[in-house]
């Protein structure tokens, strides 16, 4: 078996592992998760057999979006702990052998941050032009047409100051303006704070919508609209995102990044294949390491769409790309809610067993399914915005169940949002010991994707299979590897043969078992 060189990054073969704070572990009886909880439970992730954890925004905030409207790039929210308690949790974590990202978000601030409470104090005011400002349109009302991702338009009124602000989301998250060479250096240095503090790298929020077209053109009509859908999807974001610019500033954070040498950037980028991938920059001018790719999450589940999902990605990545995949997030539905729990375990395959760098949603490897939020307990803002077409995001956010004791073992209190219905029986404890659950078929997968270079670096090549059958090898150096899954609950024919490394269900069968996913060595040639 081919050894893997000692000089290939860390990302390349390692495996990140999403936390999201709030619903993570309670440490102090509030009935929200914090950064000492996150301590606590450090064993189950290095016991799950994930490199790394990206923790979704910790900085002091009002909480409107959850920690996407920050008010400090430089401190820690008081209901998450402090400086020290993240100084704990980032020693504790190395100390395993994990490493740790923060979710850097750059587009915009709360409009409690002291720099936007300067900007709009008057016209005068030196921080004025660290946000958009714009005067109301000829005819009166907001410059443009452009729509907030929240619903509405994208622009607010200042009475006290006569102007227009631009917020991509909510009014109470003004965009910042990276046109103004103060406000970058001052993101720069928060970024620095952080790299200096001995953080591994970010994953940047919304990192596409960084900067705006000169003149604030009107964004096109979306032909393809209709209710059902969002919106801010009445338009097309032709002006308001993914300008060149931004692609400058992408290359002078990894210029950063690297200063530091092993830092991890990755960017959250929606954007189709073409676009997508100038996000990696040129070998001369990099960008973010990992542009995230949510193909897995937006596509049909089944086996022709996945075929072609991978095949359209992996011809889209220029020759320095590295690929990434998730299945989970804290903004999109739940695997197992999506796909039922049968399909979830195909999934975990998929996800560990595809070319690239994986992200995992906690929850996942326990294959937490639906989980419905009573109206009252609704807490998202894009759901109380725009409710009755199932874009809530409550549902991927739900405390994680630790045990069969009050509350999961989450907290001492009522939790913040719901539990899943049936946390009694899944939860991390019901599961740890048991050969079938799904936190033993996604740790048994880890630990072959980390014994196997072919796996976590090799790569990869479709295979023509029977329908609803996905096959690929992955290869590297004399190593080969062939995965087979079926997206039916129907019997298929194995396109392979060889010794089963690993399935997703227990015991064995000559073919392919309803809903089965099956890693092999191939057999010797003839």
């Amino acid at each position: 078996m081919a050894l893997p060189s000692p000089d290939i990054p860390w990302w390349r073969s390692g495996t990140v592992y999403q936390v999201y704070p709030r619903s993570f572990q309670d440490s102090d009886g509030d009935g929200v998760g914090d950064l000492a909880g996150i301590e606590r439970r450090l064993d189950h992730i290095v016991a799950l057999g994930v490199d790394a954890i990206w923790l979704s925004p910790i900085f002091p905030s009002p909480m409107a979006d959850f920690g996407y409207d920050v008010a400090d790039y430089c401190g820690v929210e008081p209901m998450f702990g402090d400086l020290a308690a993240f100084d704990r949790l980032l020693a504790a974590a190395h100390a395993r052998g994990l490493k740790l990202l923060l979710d850097f978000v750059p587009n915009h601030s709360s409009d409690r941050h002291p720099w936007f409470v300067a900007s709009r104090a008057s016209r005068t005011n030196p921080k004025r032009d660290w946000y958009i400002w714009r005067d109301a349109a000829a005819g009166g009302g907001p410059p443009n047409n452009w729509i907030s991702d929240f619903g509405g338009s994208a622009w607010e009124w200042d009475a006290a100051t006569g102007q227009y602000y631009l917020h991509a989301f909510l009014k109470s998250q003004p965009d910042l303006n990276w046109r103004n060479p103060d406000l970058k250096r001052a993101m720069f240095d928060a970024m620095r704070f952080w790299f200096d503090r001995g953080v591994d790298g970010f994953r940047i929020d919304v990192l596409w919508h960084i900067v705006k077209a000169d003149g604030f053109p009107d964004n096109p009509v979306n032909p393809a609209w209709h209710p059902g859908i969002t919106e801010r999807d009445r338009l097309i974001q032709q002006h308001s995102t993914d300008q060149p610019e931004a692609h400058a500033i992408a290359a002078e954070m990894r210029a950063l990044a690297d200063e530091y040498g092993g830092r991890l950037l990755i960017g959250e980028i929606f954007l189709p294949n073409d676009r997508h991938a100038r996000w990696y920059g040129t070998p001369e001018r990099a960008q973010v390491h990992l542009p995230f790719n949510f193909q897995l999450i937006e596509n049909a589940w089944d086996a022709a769409t996945l075929r072609a999902t991978i095949a359209a990605y992996e011809a889209s990545l220029p020759p320095h790309g590295w690929p990434n995949w998730v299945i989970g997030s804290h903004d999109a539905p739940r695997i197992a809610a999506r796909i039922g729990e049968a399909q979830a375990r195909v999934a975990a395959m998929l996800l560990l067993t595809l070319r690239g760098t994986p992200t995992l949603y906690q929850g996942d490897e326990l294959g937490i399914g639906q989980v419905d939020i009573p109206p009252e307990r609704v807490r998202d803002p894009q759901e109380l915005r725009q409710p009755g077409i199932g874009i809530g995001r409550d549902r991927s956010r739900t405390p994680m169940p630790w045990d069969d004791s009050a509350f999961a073992g989450f907290s001492t209190v009522e939790p913040w949002l719901p539990l899943n219905a049936d946390w009694r029986t899944r939860n991390v404890a019901a599961q740890d010991g048991d050969p079938s659950s799904m936190l033993t078929l996604y740790r048994r997968l880890l630990a072959l994707r980390r014994a196997r270079p072919a796996l976590g670096l090799g790569d990869i090549a479709l295979v023509e299979a029977d329908r609803d059958v996905l096959a690929y090898e992955r290869r590297y150096g004399g190593e080969r590897l062939l995965v087979a899954l079926n997206l039916s609950d129907e019997p298929r024919a194995m396109p392979f043969a060889g010794e089963v490394l690993l399935s997703t269900l227990a015991g064995r069968d000559d073919g392919l078992r309803p809903n089965e996913g099956v890693v092999l060595s191939p057999s010797p040639r003839p």
